[in-house]
């Protein structure tokens, strides 16, 4: 028997979804309401939906408006491809390439903006709804959200490089529990996804990249995970980036370089980064600012090193070397068995002739700093004009380079009672050793 709760927008009379999706899916929501109307029935009445996206290119031009829980709207592959690699390829070698865009069960945000909207207008999927309960269960998957192009900032940069265009592929705009937003794509939106008041969220197994940002969990939330992840925002936003959130579970994650920072923690409370991979360019990699207290960062791997891809090559998060990669204004962290790379040019440090910090505790007290393991190296640094061979040559070459100096873990005044055990020698931590206990790691011959 086949279920009236279950809708493909290729079969649906309303509309014409190759060229507005949105005005396909809003129809379909509107039938679920109409039909969906008695709330207790049998132990029952609200069911909710499924909406089939198949593969194919899909324009939005009208925002898809979501108030209705147990919802899942999915396609049949989340159709990611680099549009960035294909924007800097040479316009003649273009009739080459296997593919010019992303794929998969597409959907192309074309919503008409004018750079005067509310952030929110520019959404692709726009989920808002007040009263109680709050909207539950409302689930994306296995397909494509693609904001096309990014337009001129008024910078020098190619237009299509400036991860500017106001779009947004999902925004969250009332408190919600138990949303998941899973195997998605989302490429060249200012922002992917922008989700308020966040309580049981999961975002799992999303590739998240060439977006102004990630991922941005805002207001306040609670038991949330961000797991699983390949993500990549530029150079103006956070790949992810959380506030006032308590349990916030952010693991086993593939973070690309380029992004203002990796992980910016904000207000966060008793939450774990763990066990993710974190590339970046510049300084501020992990942040843990406001007050951010009694988390765990631990068996992270940190790489920075320096951009190589010519397009991009000079860019930078505005941030210098003394900032550190991991940055911490909170009470209460443990900061343990990390493994920090600082690959860089000691002749592009800023500024000139410093020691680049590490770990950098700003404010607060009672941190743990224990077994973190610093591996600094002094690299001549070029570029390449093409991405792929440029970074995966920059990953692989770990021969013909000096060690660099460094400061592993800088304590500032505003910083105390502090632990600091086995992870810098003697010199290499900077901290006042009336305030701050420290064991330093032991060097040969000591």
């Amino acid at each position: 028997m086949s279920s009236n709760n279950h809708y493909d927008v290729t079969a649906w009379p309303v509309g014409n979804p190759f060229d507005d999706i949105g005005e396909v899916i809003n129809s379909i929501l509107a039938d679920i309401k109409d039909r969906q109307t008695v709330a207790d029935a049998n132990n029952g009445g609200k069911p909710g939906a499924v909406i089939y996206i198949p593969p194919g290119d899909y324009h939005l031009r009208t925002q898809v408006v979501i108030d209705v829980s147990f919802l899942r709207i999915h396609g049949s592959g989340h159709g990611f491809t680099s549009s960035s690699i294909r924007f800097n390829v040479p316009d003649d070698e273009w009739p080459d390439l296997h593919e010019l865009w992303p794929g998969g069960s597409r959907i192309l945000v074309d919503i008409p903006l004018t750079g005067d909207e509310e952030e929110s207008q520019g959404a692709a999927f726009y989920v808002e709804r007040t009263g109680s309960p709050r909207i539950s269960s409302v689930e994306f998957s296995d397909f494509c959200i693609d904001g096309v192009h990014f337009t001129s900032d008024g910078s020098e940069l190619h237009p299509e490089n400036t991860y500017v265009n106001g779009k947004t592929g999902i925004y969250v705009a009332n408190a919600n529990d138990s949303f998941r937003v899973a195997g998605m794509g989302f490429v060249y939106l200012e922002n992917a996804l922008t989700i308020y008041h966040a309580d049981a969220l999961s975002v799992h197994d999303n590739f998240i990249a060439e977006c102004g940002s990630c991922i941005e969990l805002r207001g306040w939330g609670q038991a949330s995970k961000i797991t699983d992840n390949l993500i990549g925002a530029g150079f103006k936003g956070h790949s992810i980036y959380a506030e006032n959130h308590g349990g916030l579970l952010i693991t086993a994650n593939n973070v690309f370089p380029r992004g203002a920072s990796s992980v910016h923690l904000d207000g966060v409370t008793r939450s774990s980064v763990t066990n993710n991979r974190l590339h970046s360019f510049y300084p501020g990699m992990v942040v843990l600012a406001a007050n951010s207290s009694e988390i765990l960062v631990a068996t992270n791997h940190f790489l920075r090193d320096h951009e190589p891809w010519t397009p991009f090559f000079g860019v930078d998060n505005g941030l210098d070397d003394l900032n550190g990669l991991l940055r911490i204004s909170g009470s209460n962290n443990s900061v343990v068995g990390n493994h920090f790379s600082q690959i860089i040019d000691s002749q592009r440090i800023r500024p000139q002739g410093a020691r680049p910090v590490v770990i950098r505790l700003v404010a607060g007290a009672g941190n743990f700093v224990s077994n973190n393991h610093v591996v600094a190296m002094d690299v001549r640094t070029t570029s390449n004009d093409s991405c792929y061979s440029a970074q995966v040559d920059a990953l692989l070459t770990t021969e013909a380079a000096d060690g660099l100096a460094v400061t592993t873990v800088m304590v500032d005044s505003e910083s105390a009672r502090n632990t600091i055990l086995d992870s810098g020698s003697e010199t290499q931590v900077v901290a006042d050793r009336t305030v701050n206990a420290l064991r330093p790691t032991p060097t040969i011959g000591f």
